[in-house]
């Protein structure tokens, strides 16, 4: 598991794409953190990521402790071609609240998020990767540093977010629908490192427009092992932060995959702890499509009767001319 960011496919000794296709043989899931991947899941791949969650946070300045859990999910499908991704995702917490007099306790349940949308790779640095060939005889060659690596995926999303009306996890005001929008890049360097970034309008025309970006930076350990750190700054009127999370994940089969994650902030107002454990699952049904250059069994077989029925044809015209030439004589 070469990354888990990307399509957690190593092309010998650096990640790379096919020029037609942005399927891969394991499973390529969003997962772990919260950053999104550059690229889709593949054509007629349908995929789902949980992870639930529990979250503490307390916050000096109000005198109040949160107690958390929740539950985030995605359901993901690579529709029509490569490049595109339609998805629905979410999280859905409920929290009990108490005071630090300790009289008084609120508990209450909703989605924090609930969004579908669209994502598009507008530009892959990976699709012509094929023509630079590994050096079979440089392990050093094949590892080092490539400047042409500085140069990101580029996908864009669009999506509509949807709040209930009085959603305690929400400004006051905000219900319906609400545009989102996202830029996402993605850097493949050799040895299995892979950063991602996102920048994020969310809420947009809404008294909780919010601005943030992530950016996260996994490591491959083994084929099945993998790192990852992130930092995600929030920006709104609503609610500002800066957060953290570090963890890793398993890849326990080509179509499942296992994940957990700590999350942190720098402030009181208010400290944020959270553990999260995750899980993605896809349903496989990609087909390469295959192009008829001729040289297929049934193209060989469809020739040799052509040549076959050519040869009697023209047996049967000489047998013709040899009777009526008897015939005359």
């Amino acid at each position: 598991m070469k990354s888990l960011k990307n399509y957690l496919f190593l092309a010998f000794t650096f990640m790379a794409f096919s020029a037609y296709s942005q399927y891969t043989e394991v499973i390529n899931s969003n997962r772990p953190g919260v950053s999104k991947s550059a690229f889709s899941v593949g054509t007629n791949v349908v995929q789902f990521e949980v992870g639930p969650y529990i979250l503490n946070e307390k916050h000096q300045l109000q005198n109040t402790k949160d107690n958390s859990f929740g539950v985030d999910f995605a359901a993901r499908y690579g529709l029509l071609w490569p490049q595109l991704e339609i998805n629905v995702e979410g999280t859905f917490q409920s929290t009990k609240r108490t005071y630090s007099s300790g009289i008084n306790e609120d508990k209450y349940s909703n989605f924090k998020t609930l969004t579908i949308g669209a994502k598009y790779l507008v530009y892959d640095p990976y699709k012509n990767s094929e023509e630079e060939k590994p050096d079979i005889y440089s392990w050093k060659a094949n590892h080092s540093f490539k400047w042409n690596q500085l140069i990101p995926a580029v996908a864009v999303y669009a999506g509509a977010n949807f709040d209930t009306k009085d959603n305690p996890f929400t400004a006051n005001g905000v219900e319906g629908f609400s545009p989102k929008v996202m830029v996402a890049t993605q850097n493949n360097f050799a040895s299995g490192w892979v950063l991602v970034t996102n920048f994020i309008l969310d809420r947009i025309g809404t008294d909780q427009s919010d601005f943030s970006f992530l950016i996260t930076l996994t490591k491959s350990i083994t084929d099945q092992w993998v790192l990852f750190g992130e930092t995600q700054g929030i920006s709104s009127d609503f609610y500002a932060d800066n957060l953290f999370r570090f963890g890793g994940a398993y890849l326990w089969s080509r179509n499942f995959q296992l994940d957990t994650a700590l999350t942190f902030n720098a402030k009181d107002t208010p400290s944020v702890f959270g553990v999260t454990l995750g899980a993605s699952y896809r349903l496989d049904f990609h087909k390469d499509k295959e192009e008829d250059d001729g040289t297929s069994a049934k193209d060989e077989l469809e020739r040799r009767e052509n040549k076959a029925r050519g040869k009697n044809k023209n047996k049967r015209k000489k047998e013709n001319l040899d009777v009526d030439f008897n015939d005359e004589n």
